[in-house]
């Protein structure tokens, strides 16, 4: 009677001992990796997804500005006004399918307007609300001779804004993504459009094949 007894065991075992070396193969590949970090500098391109990263906010408003700025737009107001065009940036909407940090790309644009020197940059809607909170704390708070007095704020003459839109093609691992960034330069008071730019990014991301 002992026979079959000792040969279910000895299928258990034959049984436990694969498991049991999976689980410490398992184990040992997650106490094995190692996290490595290198540092580079900011302006390196490093584009590991294909997707919008900082090195395509950061080129497309540094392109887009300068055109914008090249325009009969700037010339005409100036000579006209004799002063510098008061610019806002407001809304860039965004239409495409992923998740894009649109806050540090208009961060990128107010950067380049503010740096070109042509225009007088003022701040945007919700940075106005914070420094109007401000002002009404200092009347109550501040020193008289060191408050500042609402009702002084520069208008703007012309708001900048647009979209961020994207068009996907996918076919056997292969993708090719499509980015579309369109701005325009609005006169606050007329509402005429007198720039309108367009940027286009193309990519094409490719994923390589593992066979073991």
């Amino acid at each position: 009677m002992r026979e079959p007894v000792m040969s279910i065991m000895t299928q258990r075992n034959l049984w436990i001992k694969p498991a049991v070396l999976m689980c410490l193969l398992v184990g040992l590949a997650a106490c094995g990796g190692e996290t490595r970090v290198t540092r580079i500098d900011a302006g390196v391109v490093t584009d590991l997804s294909g997707r919008w990263n900082d090195t395509d906010s950061r080129m497309v408003a540094e392109s887009m500005v300068k055109e914008a700025l090249e325009y009969p737009w700037l010339n005409t107001f100036s000579q006209s006004k004799r002063r510098q065009p008061v610019v806002v940036v407001g809304t860039v909407l965004n239409s495409s399918h992923e998740h894009i940090n649109v806050h540090t790309f208009v961060t990128d644009l107010e950067r380049e307007l503010t740096n070109s020197q042509k225009v007088t940059f003022v701040a945007g809607k919700n940075e106005r609300d914070e420094v109007r909170s401000e002002r009404k704390e200092q009347a109550m708070y501040a020193r008289e001779d060191t408050q500042k007095a609402p009702g002084k704020e520069i208008g703007a003459d012309y708001i900048m804004k647009g979209t961020i839109a994207t068009i996907l093609d996918e076919a056997d691992g292969t993708k090719a993504m499509f980015y579309q960034v369109d701005l325009q330069m609005v006169d606050l008071e007329s509402n005429a459009k007198v720039w309108f730019g367009q940027k286009k990014i193309k990519k094409v991301i490719e994923k390589k094949r593992t066979i073991f």
